[in-house]
Parts: C-alpha cells; sequence; structure tokens
C-alpha cells in the first residue's frame, strides 16, 4: 500500500513593501545606530533593502521590527519627539484591558496614549451606527508619516480584534497622504475600503462592537505581550458579529442582497469566509435569507399597501410567483391569504 506524502505547508506570502523597511531604517538613522543587525535577524539583504520593488513576509517583518524596537529602545521608532521605551504600548494594553466593553477600552486607550506623546491625539467617536477611532497630527512627521499613522491603526484595530476575541470588519480606512506606489497592500492590511487624500488617518467600524464585552483578562495578556506584534501585521479571522451584521443587511437591503457575492461585498469579507463563519455559528446562509425575507414580506404585508408583486421584489424574489411558493412555505398559506387573514374584523 502506498504511504500519503506528507504535506508541505505553503511558504508565506512576501506582501510587505520594503518602503516599510527603508522607513524603520530612517528610524536608526535619527538616532545614530545601526540597522545592520536586525536586518540580518530578518533576512533581509542590502540588495533587497535597495529595491524599490522587494516585498517581505509579515513574520519578517515582524522580526525586524521587534529588533529594531528593542535595540532603539523607541516603540515609535523614530516618529515622535520623544522616545516611547520598549513596553509602552504593553502599558496601554494593561490599562485597557479590565475595561468592561471594547468602547470603555478604546476610550482609555486614546486617553492614555497622551501620556506617552502629544504629537498625535487618538480619538473615538460615534455617531449613529458608526464608530471612528481618527489621529490628529499634531506635528509633521516628513518621509516617516505614512508608516507612523498606518501603524498607529494596526496597533489599535488588532488590539480591539484580540480584545473580543473578533474580527472586526472596517467600513472605511481614510489616510490624508496620497496613494503610494504600494497601495496594493493596503487591502491586506485593512479588511475593508480604503481611500488616500481623504482627511485625517481613521477607521470606521459598525458600532455595534463598541458593546462586545472583553474577552481577555491577564494571563491571556501577559501571553499576548509575550509575542504582540502578530496583531499588527496578520489578519483575524472569526467575527462574532457576522451573523447579526448578515440579519440586518438583508432585511435593510434584501432587493440588494440577491447572491452570497453580493452579501460578501456588503460585508467585505470572502464568500468562502462569509460561508465558514456562519456555518461556524450553527446556521446557514440560506437560512439566513429565508428568516430575514419573511420578517421582512409578513411586515411589508401587514402594514403597507405594495401589491404582492412589490413585496415580492423588494424582499429579493425577482418573480411573484416564487415569492408565493416560498412564502407558503414559510407560514402554510400564500401572501394573499395572509393578507386577507390579517384585514379580517
Amino acid at each position: 500500500m502506498a504511504r500519503t506524502p506528507p504535506r508541505r505547508s505553503l511558504p508565506a506570502p512576501a506582501a510587505t513593501p520594503m518602503a516599510f523597511v527603508r522607513a524603520l531604517v530612517r528610524g536608526y538613522e535619527r538616532y545614530g545606530e545601526d540597522p545592520g543587525e536586525a536586518l540580518r535577524a530578518a533576512q533581509i539583504t542590502p540588495a533587497q533593502l535597495a529595491s524599490s520593488s522587494a516585498r517581505i513576509t509579515a513574520r519578517q517583518m515582524e522580526v525586524v521590527s521587534e529588533a529594531a524596537m528593542r535595540q532603539l529602545d523607541d516603540e515609535a521608532l523614530g516618529w515622535f519627539s520623544r522616545k516611547l521605551p520598549w513596553g509602552s504600548y504593553g502599558m496601554l494594553c494593561r490599562a485597557s484591558i479590565t475595561a468592561p466593553t471594547l468602547g470603555v477600552a478604546l476610550k482609555r486607550w486614546c486617553r492614555h496614549h497622551r501620556l506617552l506623546t502629544d504629537d498625535v491625539l487618538l480619538q473615538l467617536s460615534h455617531a449613529g451606527a458608526e464608530a471612528t477611532l481618527s489621529i490628529a497630527e499634531r506635528r509633521r512627521f516628513g518621509d516617516l508619516r505614512e508608516f507612523c499613522l498606518l501603524t498607529l491603526l494596526r496597533y489599535v484595530h488588532g488590539y480591539a480584534c484580540w480584545a473580543v476575541d473578533s474580527r472586526i470588519p472596517l467600513l472605511r480606512v481614510t489616510f490624508p497622504f496620497a496613494a503610494p506606489p504600494h497601495a496594493d497592500v493596503y487591502p491586506l492590511l485593512f479588511p475593508g475600503p480604503v481611500a488616500f487624500d481623504a482627511g485625517p488617518a481613521s477607521l470606521s467600524f459598525d458600532a455595534q462592537y463598541l458593546a462586545l464585552p472583553l474577552q481577555r483578562d491577564e494571563h491571556a495578556l501577559q501571553l499576548m505581550l509575550q509575542r504582540a506584534l502578530p496583531l499588527t501585521v496578520l489578519p483575524y479571522r472569526r467575527d462574532r458579529l457576522l451573523v447579526r451584521r448578515v440579519r440586518q443587511a438583508l432585511r435593510s437591503r434584501a432587493d440588494r442582497l440577491r447572491s452570497a457575492a453580493d452579501l460578501a461585498r456588503e460585508l467585505h469579507v470572502s464568500v468562502r469566509s462569509l460561508h465558514r463563519q456562519i456555518r461556524e455559528e450553527g446556521s446557514s446562509l440560506q437560512a439566513l435569507k429565508d428568516a430575514a425575507r419573511r420578517e421582512l414580506a409578513v411586515e411589508l404585508l401587514d402594514r403597507s399597501g405594495r401589491s404582492v408583486k412589490q413585496v415580492a421584489w423588494a424582499v429579493g424574489f425577482r418573480s411573484e410567483k416564487s415569492f408565493s411558493r416560498a412564502f407558503r412555505q414559510w407560514t402554510g398559506r400564500s401572501p394573499v391569504a395572509h393578507r386577507r387573514r390579517g384585514a379580517a374584523p
């Protein structure tokens, strides 16, 4: 009997642009230090560093960043007017970990960040169904600006996802600078639409996430801080509110979200991730679609004067006949019989 050869893991993709490493090297230059040891630890060659098109893996970026932060004793890597000694962002994590909800934790993070530096001001705002964390710049960062702003947003987003043990999809990410040559990496860094030349650096997400309770304790924090940097370079998979967001999207936009691909685009996830996460929550996309369509159809038949054909279209059906057949399966009666029953004295 032939033996099945062992599976080989695929090599990690080299997606991180060398521009980020060169920004890190400029931090060394500010302090008059040699980056050679950190570059060698991450296996980044001088030829790669000089190449504008070279890319490295997330693991290499983690290694070179941690080595630089430790060697320079500056977690800001030269961005700010004063150093942020090693452990500064760990202090922010500790100050936030006892918060009852993510919203409180992020407010603490923003408030305590001012104790580290006043070169930037982090602010959490909440308007309607949308929450936004923005960065106000209070000094000129020159050629360190891009790496500084995107890393600060990644720090906050990574910590937030870890704290509530959930992927937090982003409705919008904005940056005040023009799109860089390596703009194609931004969708990998931020799970949502990214806009350049668009006002202050910020990220916006569904405000419902602010109410999620924190899932981590002091022991989990200690373990995380032993290797915290992957939070800023690797995406989070699970979304604790995905099923709720699917239901809301299907209820409010049933006429436009007719397929899994439509819904995945609306929620900024892949079709594969959409099906997988819904399945992990013990449901299916079809079951959620049926429930949302049924609820909306009953509401429109009971409370509006729309024709059955108009109701069918509003809840995502292309024909009155297919809607009537589905409605009968859901309720045991036709849409017309349902409406007559509701109108009976």
